[in-house]
């Protein structure tokens, strides 16, 4: 039985960790499936060959009854640009889908978790996003399947063309913006709000190559809500002496994904979990040095560009 939901996934060079996310998505045999790859830098050696490796083999292996889509780049864009403007083609085709990175491995019950809550949350425009990623560490705090953040974790995620269509990748808004109290009511906290002003303000300046500031900054702008599963359902494998901006072991590596729960058990009300979103503040986003390294992969600033 063929997955109906459309996948979208992102892949660059690195053909050992794309294969084994290619190996779950092909479990689950997606009847549309989008391959979205950015082209090899000039200044890297080998890397043509590389890009061009992930393209060809990933292609060989979609041997189901599928609909195939393909966007690869001659060049290279950069984070920024190759995954936003990768999901901009998507939604042009689909009001709705999952977008996994080619370092994102998702347990199989991931796929089934985002299906339902695409259909569920459709007309419900309060939700931007469904992710696959708990942060917890362990701590259960809702007994529901799910809780409501202000955050957008996107390793492993979905959403709708009725969400991405507010996507705006150059911030143009942010200079009225920033000096609004925005920010401020959103917050609630002068430390929060000056580290969220500095990022922004980097991402504006085009001093960062990343597009999902942006994406953030988006559902802020639309007051939005994203949905979290009560366990981890995605582990980036893409830590290590490959990445650009996470090197080394640490904390967020391979995290353990775990199996969703059927029938989901869905929250009485919409509202975000403020203690979650505590404890992902105080974890990810604050400014102790383990963390200052960690954040830009966590908020997706790295896919291998």
């Amino acid at each position: 039985m063929c997955f109906n939901t459309p996948i979208l996934l992102l892949i660059f060079n690195c053909l050992d960790t794309a294969q084994k996310v290619f190996n779950k998505i092909k479990q689950v045999k997606p009847r549309k499936l989008f391959i979205s790859a950015d082209g090899p830098r000039k200044n890297k050696a080998g890397e043509a060959e590389k890009c061009l490796a992930a393209q060809n083999t990933i292609l060989k292996q979609v041997d189901w009854d599928c609909e195939l889509f393909t966007n690869f780049r001659d060049s290279n864009l950069g984070c920024k640009l190759a995954v936003s403007s990768g999901i901009d083609w998507f939604f042009e085709h689909e009001e709705r889908g999952i977008i996994l990175e080619d370092d994102t491995l998702p347990h199989h019950s991931f796929f089934r978790f985002c299906e339902e809550l695409l259909e569920y949350y459709k007309d419900d425009k309060r939700i931007m996003m469904i992710s696959g990623d708990n942060f917890q560490f362990g701590k259960k705090l809702t007994e529901y399947s799910y809780y409501f953040s202000r955050y957008t974790h996107i390793w492993g995620w979905a959403t709708w063309r009725r969400a991405w269509d507010y996507y705006d990748v150059d911030m143009k808004l942010w200079p009225e913006i920033r000096n609004s109290s925005l920010l401020c009511d959103i917050l609630g906290n002068k430390r929060e709000v000056a580290y969220w002003r500095g990022i922004f303000d980097k991402a504006y300046r085009k001093m960062i190559d990343a597009w999902s500031y942006q994406w953030l900054f988006t559902c802020w702008l639309r007051n939005g809500l994203n949905v979290f599963p009560q366990v981890n359902l995605v582990s980036n494998i893409g830590f290590g002496g490959k990445g650009t901006h996470t090197r080394g072991k640490n904390e967020m590596a391979n995290l353990e994904n775990r199996e969703m729960v059927f029938p989901l058990s869905h929250p009485p009300c919409v509202a975000r979990n403020v203690i979650a979103d505590k404890l992902d503040d105080k974890t990810i986003f604050s400014s102790k040095p383990f963390y200052k390294k960690v954040v830009y992969r966590i908020c997706g600033l790295f896919n291998g560009s």
